[in-house]
């Protein structure tokens, strides 16, 4: 139910250096406590209990304020080529309205960014990118491209509607068309006269959706009719889960890999293709490192010892007989797996699985033993789900 509060996000705020979402008053009257920052923006990351919001999401659906997923647009002429060059992964078959998982990789192969790719037309795409400064990168890549294109920052703030109940609750919201989706498409949508892209994608390893509202003034209106709508289906407000984004083994950008990481570290060679025809910015770079071979790389760890208190703020080393092998990036107290789990890079000799070593946290030293991951659906059938 909501409150009666009203204007309260001015308790949060520190300064206009930040940007506030269009969704911000809604998400603060709906219980949101606490926020973080990221592309610039506030994004909420605490509705009072971690766990409770893992359950919500995993048993019925969750609405969460991810505004701060700022899309990137480019267009012209030679958008499609450019948008390819900025990338490792082959779009040659990406048909208009599809989204890709794809990574932006610089002159030495480092990862700039893993957004989300929406075509919307033949010479028009969205990067819904993670947090960092792509619309900077790319209007510096443009300069000295040769390509006419332009590129912008659009009056457009994503939302995501994720778990089991999500399909029900936006077939009664918007109607047949936009929940019956296959995964990783999206369709142009009108609600109330009111532009909308709505997308089969998310951040949660679990059924879900991602709305893009293309006009931010209406961003109260949406989140309130949604939550309307949805809370006699299940619906609640939330953030999205940790918990069960590490199950899922999804990494964070900033956090499990950054411009020091190369896709082959990260186990992400499936987007990278080197055979094909067309150029792109990283092309010499990862094709070195392929041939070369690479020293470290991302695993799962799970950890011994009582549940995590929330998740780590700090690289936690790992040690295999008194030797620093790797660092944990990601942990967490998985509540349905009732263990702790995590994602960590190692030297690539102590990547297999069941290697054995010390986690140092900043409370103890914990035994801990590489697994498989993703620690929970490791097919993603429940994203991917028909």
């Amino acid at each position: 139910m909501t409150t009666n509060k009203v204007g309260l996000f001015r308790n949060f705020s520190f300064g206009t250096q930040v940007r506030k979402s269009p969704y911000a008053e809604a998400t603060v009257r709906w219980g949101a406590q606490r926020f973080s920052v990221y592309n610039h923006m506030y994004i909420p990351r605490d509705f009072g209990d971690p766990v409770e919001n893992f359950w919500n999401l995993v048993n019925d659906a969750i609405l969460c304020d991810v505004s701060v997923e700022r899309q990137v647009e480019i267009t012209g002429p030679d958008a499609g080529r450019f948008v390819q060059f900025m990338n490792c992964r082959d779009l040659s078959k990406c048909n208009v309205g599809q989204c890709k998982y794809v990574l932006l990789t610089d002159q030495d192969g480092g990862i700039i960014n893993d957004p989300i790719l929406l075509k919307l037309g033949e010479n028009h795409f969205w990067l819904s990118i993670a947090d960092s400064d792509v619309l900077l990168w790319a209007k510096g890549l443009a300069v000295n491209a040769g390509m006419n294109v332009h590129i912008a920052e659009p009056d457009v703030s994503p939302l995501q509607l994720q778990g089991p109940k999500s399909r029900d609750i936006l077939r009664a919201a918007f109607g047949d068309g936009p929940a019956d989706l296959k995964y990783f498409w999206f369709t142009e949508h009108e609600w109330e006269g009111t532009p909308l892209v709505i997308s089969r994608t998310g951040w949660s390893s679990e059924l879900g959706y991602e709305i893009y509202l293309r006009e931010g003034a209406l961003g109260e209106r949406l989140w309130e009719y949604l939550m309307k709508v949805g809370e006699p289906m299940g619906l609640h407000p939330g953030h999205t889960s940790s918990i069960r984004r590490i199950e899922g083994a999804m990494l964070s950008y900033q956090a499990d890999m950054t411009l020091d990481n190369n896709p082959f570290e990260l186990g992400m060679d499936r987007l990278v293709n080197l055979d094909m025809e067309a150029d792109f910015v990283s092309k010499t770079a990862l094709t070195r490192i392929a041939d070369k071979g690479i020293d470290r790389l991302s695993v799962g760890l799970a950890l011994e010892g009582p549940p995590l208190d929330g998740s780590n703020d700090e690289y936690w080393p790992i040690t295999t007989d008194g030797l620093v092998v790797g660092c944990v990036t990601s942990a967490i107290y998985s509540p349905r797996l009732e263990k702790n789990v995590a994602l960590a890079m190692v030297a690539r000799q102590y990547a297999e699985v069941g290697t054995r070593g010390v986690v140092e946290t900043t409370e103890r030293s914990r035994p801990c033993e590489v697994v498989p991951k993703p620690f929970y659906d490791p097919n993603k059938s429940l994203a991917g789900k028909s």
